[in-house]
């Protein structure tokens, strides 16, 4: 293309010096030979992040992108066409075949129909783009997750030896132009833009790429308030409720009821997690965790339960369970076991004592002695009131006796209940820590 000889400084005379020169040759692509190649310069601008789909591992964003060329030997006199730059259909030049490798859906965004042409040569095409692209997404750290999301621009047909960024441009400053453009309040926060060159080797030859990598950042406001607080809340709940006695409450039921209730959170609030990919999401371990907390603390409380009530049925508590949960453990506990005032095993010796006796055989007659007299009636009476009394006391020592095993069973019961409450706390503590850590 040569230069332009413009009669007059008027639109007229420029379109059609533009229209013998150049319009006609849009088919052809605007080097000087064919072993020259096209230097093509893109930008972009991150308008708005539209969103992000988890489930078709998609991001949706809406783009402003400028290509800009230059038509080999084409060139005005500002003074002599009377303007700098002129708009021109873009069915009128040569547009390079630039797309994006990422594209997933057609481009629904409003078609510009002008391209800005320089009385240099260079074009310039700006226009809009809304970008359905695939994102490989990773949400183990869900919802403190910070995606990479890459835009690959290349060509279709033509390809070059080399790419060349635009001096002087980073992706910081690409960042604050899109800032500029547009606030959203949405779900996903755009944290950065990179720029990386690279070149896509075929047998055909090497095509030249730019990728921008797109870092963005959840805002987790939404899932803390919603998901997270709530499952802390119910676990502090079921925490504080070992402070109920298990002796004249029944504990289980409310634990139970806090573990339903939990399930049905859980459900309600499904919609709001991520589907799992190749890990399984941190916050899936954090509900896991909380749920079989409740679980191990509803048997805890029916295992406690079953000693505290059934504790009359047992035998006798065995002197090694005794020593190792009323000496030892109940110290750990911070507990003192609680001594009985009862002084009932006295009675067994002289009870034993006194059985003997009554058991014991009358004397053998002897057959030179003379025949024994008739009882007396009081004295009969009073061996009847004997056999009695001992009847009563053998049920009285009974029953003390088992009362004292009870009481027993039940400080046992006490003591286990309180160090398994504190294993309970040292285990959501550490899970919670690491599980914040790893956040």
């Amino acid at each position: 293309v040569a230069a332009l000889n413009c009669t007059s400084p008027s639109p007229e005379s420029l379109f059609k010096e533009l229209n013998n020169q150049l319009f006609h040759q849009n088919p052809i692509p605007p080097v000087a030979s064919f072993s020259e190649p096209l230097n093509i310069t893109i930008g972009i601008t991150v308008v708005g992040i539209l969103g992000v789909d988890e489930k078709t591992q998609t991001l949706t964003t809406f783009l402003w992108q400028v290509l800009e060329w230059k038509i080999a030997g084409l060139s005005w006199d500002e003074q002599e066409c009377g303007t700098e730059r002129v708009s021109v259909l873009r069915e009128k030049l040569w547009v390079p075949d630039v797309h994006i490798s990422e594209f997933m859906d057609e481009n629904k965004s409003p078609q510009t129909p002008y391209v800005y042409l320089n009385n240099t040569g260079h074009v310039f095409d700006d226009k809009p783009i809304r970008v359905v692209s695939s994102c490989k997404l990773e949400i183990y750290n869900f919802p403190f997750d910070i995606q990479s999301c890459s835009l690959t621009f290349g060509s279709y047909l033509h390809f070059a030896s080399e790419i060349r960024m635009i001096p002087g441009v980073t992706g910081e400053e690409v960042l604050s132009e899109s800032k500029s453009v547009l606030e959203t309040n949405g779900e996903w926060e755009l944290s950065d833009i990179k720029v990386v060159p690279s070149d896509l080797e075929l047998n055909e030859g090497s095509y030249s790429e730019v990728q921008f990598q797109l870092i963005l950042r959840r805002r987790p406001t939404l899932y803390v308030v919603n998901l997270l607080v709530p499952s802390c809340f119910l676990v502090a709940v079921d925490l504080i409720s070992f402070l109920l006695p298990p002796q004249s409450v029944d504990r289980s039921s409310f634990k139970m009821t806090l573990i339903l209730g939990y399930t049905v959170f859980l459900l309600i609030m499904n919609d709001l997690l991520p589907v799992t990919g190749d890990r399984t999401p941190l916050i899936n371990v954090f509900f896991s965790i909380s749920l079989a907390l409740m679980v191990a603390s509803l048997l805890e409380t029916v295992f406690i339960t079953n000693i505290q009530f059934s504790s009359s049925q047992y035998s006798a508590v065995p002197h090694w369970l005794s020593v190792l949960v009323l000496r030892y453990l109940a110290v750990v506990v911070c507990m003192s076991p609680k001594k009985s005032n009862r002084v009932t095993v006295c009675l067994n010796p002289s009870y034993k004592g006194n059985q003997s006796i009554l058991k014991e055989p009358h004397p053998v007659k002897k057959a030179s002695s003379p025949p024994a007299a008739p009882p007396e009636p009081a004295l009969e009476e009073l061996k009847k009131l004997t056999r009695d009394l001992t009847a009563i006391r053998l049920q009285v020592d009974k029953h003390f006796q088992g009362s004292k095993t009870a009481e027993e069973w039940q400080m046992i019961g006490i003591v286990i209940d309180r160090l398994l409450f504190y294993l309970y706390i040292v285990f959501i503590i550490a899970s919670f820590i690491t599980i914040t850590g790893i956040w």
